[in-house]
């Protein structure tokens, strides 16, 4: 079992104590009908953790539970347009750039978020090996110039971190987080969340870190079994915490907290992946008797409260 710190019952009754109004959470990513990643894990993830998620789509994924086909990204004007629409109405609290599909999209996106300097940025890179190669450059050099100055906390797994900011590393050894994180800093990018740093004996570690230091680390044994959306559950729950008065630090640990008991409860619901159970949480324990039947005339609705904002950028 991994050795991350617990989403416990605690942290969940303080994020759901109903005082507050839920923090509003922005996504930027591509729909994946199959349900494992994209804007379906975001807004699972971001409810889930007790924020009103507000799902900008970027385009669509061609995928089931197992892989990728391809990709059609939406007209830049038309994301642009649901973003502006959403933030001059409500108080988005922290945006998450997931995968937005083409650089024209990441050039509208940066132009957006460059009117919104205070509103901090969590954008995730997904593995883009699915793509044809030209276009994987196109985008990573698109996003590289245009979204990396303005990104607070870049999260992505190590090899695909290491391979687009760290081309030419010729060491014998892999670059560390801190190296990488350089590498980011280089462009503007204060925080970095690599995932899926190896270690010996079926281990891996996931760290915090800046140029200077690792701020948190954390010792994880792997599963046996494939995920699909775990990169996309983790950096949604890390701006839901964020949005609901979380520091960093603590937001890094409750996420990957949280993103174990997914992965734990994990279901295949396919022929492809495993998907990680975002709403494990809400399921009765086995020794529980199910909940008694509430009357018809009784409201059923749940409200997520959650403590004001005061994340910096």
């Amino acid at each position: 079992m991994p050795n991350t710190p617990s989403f416990s019952p605690e942290s969940v009754a303080r994020i759901t104590e109903p005082t507050e109004l839920p923090a509003c959470v922005m996504t930027i990513n591509a729909n994946d009908p199959s349900g494992a990643c994209g804007l379906t894990a975001d807004i699972i993830t971001i409810a889930s953790v007790g924020g009103h998620p507000l799902a900008v789509a970027a385009g669509a994924y061609i995928r089931d539970t197992g892989q990728c086909f391809d990709h059609c990204a939406l007209d830049d004007e038309i994301v642009v347009e649901q973003a502006r629409a959403v933030l001059e109405d409500l108080p988005v609290q922290v945006l998450k750039l997931g995968f937005v599909g083409s650089p024209e999209n990441i050039s509208a996106v940066a132009e957006l978020t460059s009117d919104y300097p205070d509103l901090p940025v969590v954008a995730y890179m997904p593995n883009l090996s699915w793509w044809q190669d030209d276009r994987i450059d196109q985008y990573l050099d698109a996003f590289r110039e245009l979204l990396l100055p303005q990104t607070t906390v870049l999260v992505g797994n190590h090899t695909t971190l290491w391979r687009w900011l760290l081309p030419d590393w010729e060491r014998d050894t892999p670059p560390g987080p801190r190296d990488i994180a350089a590498a980011a800093a280089q462009v503007g990018v204060p925080y970095i969340l690599v995932t899926g740093i190896p270690l010996p004996e079926q281990f891996v570690e996931n760290v915090l870190a800046t140029p200077e230091s690792v701020l948190c680390s954390s010792r994880v044994e792997l599963f046996d079994a494939t995920f699909t959306g775990a990169g996309d559950t983790l950096s949604a729950a890390l701006c839901a915490l964020l949005a609901s008065g979380c520091d960093l630090s603590e937001a890094f640990a409750e996420a990957l907290g949280y993103l174990d008991g997914c992965l734990e409860s994990g279901f295949r619901p396919g022929m492809g992946h495993v998907v990680p159970d975002r709403m494990f949480w809400a399921e009765p324990e086995d020794d529980e008797p199910p909940p008694a039947a509430e009357p018809e005339d009784t409201p059923s609705a749940h409200e997520f409260g959650l403590p004001p904002h005061d994340t910096q950028h």
